[in-house]
């Protein structure tokens, strides 16, 4: 087994790691023996040298392992999610969620935080007074139950790896690395145990990935890794060139989320929100089709029970 610095070089000398490599550096970064500038060193070999698809799958691999993973089993209904890479002004999900579990389908949300220059559902979600996101699994459970729809932030028992390693990325210019988007967002999904996902890739300049290329590169790795975990998924390309909605900043982005539940026409955003929710219903076998899940969701988006 290699040590942390000979992993580190073999991936600054394009050497491709084992499964074992990579699930004991995860480990020894968890336990401590792996330092935060270590990690800050092997982030920057992956985000200049990249990964092969089987790194890419053990690196998402050795992230659902450093956790628990959440049993979904009890619920027969389809369990359905939808992620995005982020942009400004992106708020979708804190319609979506509710939105789709008024189709009678689960939706189990483990939401991030900011990354990059953009503000994560999380964030959004703590600018409400008295709202807490780092609850124990068994609660995101019991809110499933009840309303068929549950949020939830990254804890210390769900890819813990992941959140460590999310906030390193973050300050290190490693945002933009395809096989660490990847397997940053895949494990949380499959963490979560959705039957089917969504990822809404944006593209554009207020994108977290702003050249297109990478967009679509993106796209394509994160429905074939979530395929190796036997899941169903669609990825959406969606345009960032300008801020989504009217509104920017955490409470600002839930006020005007608030308003189109009740009816407000702001446009883009209902566009956008339609689109990923009609591949949501187009997956889950609601909609014969994308664009007829989308029609659908339209129509219901400002429903009363949305809101509810």
């Amino acid at each position: 087994m290699l040590s942390p610095v000979q992993i580190i070089k073999a991936k600054r000398h394009h050497k491709e790691l084992s499964e074992n490599d990579i699930q004991s550096f995860i480990n020894g970064y968890l336990n401590g023996d792996v330092t935060d500038y270590q990690m800050s060193a092997f982030l920057m070999a992956v985000h200049f040298n990249g990964m092969s698809d089987n790194e890419t799958f053990y690196l998402t691999e050795a992230f659902i392992n450093s956790g628990k993973t959440i049993d979904l089993s009890e619920f027969q209904k389809f369990k359905v999610d939808k992620h995005s890479i982020g942009g400004v002004g992106d708020k979708t999900s804190l319609i979506i969620a509710p939105l789709i579990a008024t189709f009678d389908l689960i939706v189990p949300m483990i939401a991030g935080r900011g990354l990059g220059h953009t503000g994560g559902t999380l964030d959004k979600l703590e600018s409400i007074p008295g709202y807490s996101a780092r609850i124990p699994v068994e609660e995101f459970i019991s809110n499933i139950k009840k309303s068929g729809v549950s949020l939830i932030g990254q804890t210390d028992e769900i890819v813990p790896a992941d959140r460590k390693i999310y906030a390193i990325r973050d300050v290190t210019g490693t945002v933009d690395s395809i096989p660490l988007f990847v397997s940053s967002i895949v494990s949380k999904k499959i963490a979560e145990g959705a039957d089917g996902l969504v990822y809404d890739v944006k593209i554009g300049k207020g994108s977290n990935l702003p050249d297109d290329d990478e967009a679509f590169k993106l796209a394509k790795k994160l429905v074939e890794v979530t395929k190796k975990f036997g899941k169903k998924s669609i990825a959406v390309l969606t345009d960032m060139n300008e801020p989504l909605g009217n509104k920017i900043g955490n409470w600002n982005e839930v006020e005007e989320c608030i308003a189109v539940m009740k009816g407000q026409p702001v446009q883009d955003l209902i566009k956008v929100t339609s689109v990923l929710c009609g591949a949501m219903l187009f997956m889950s076998g609601i909609a014969s089709s994308i664009d007829e899940g989308e029609k659908i969701s339209n129509d219901k988006m400002s429903d009363e029970k949305t809101y509810k």
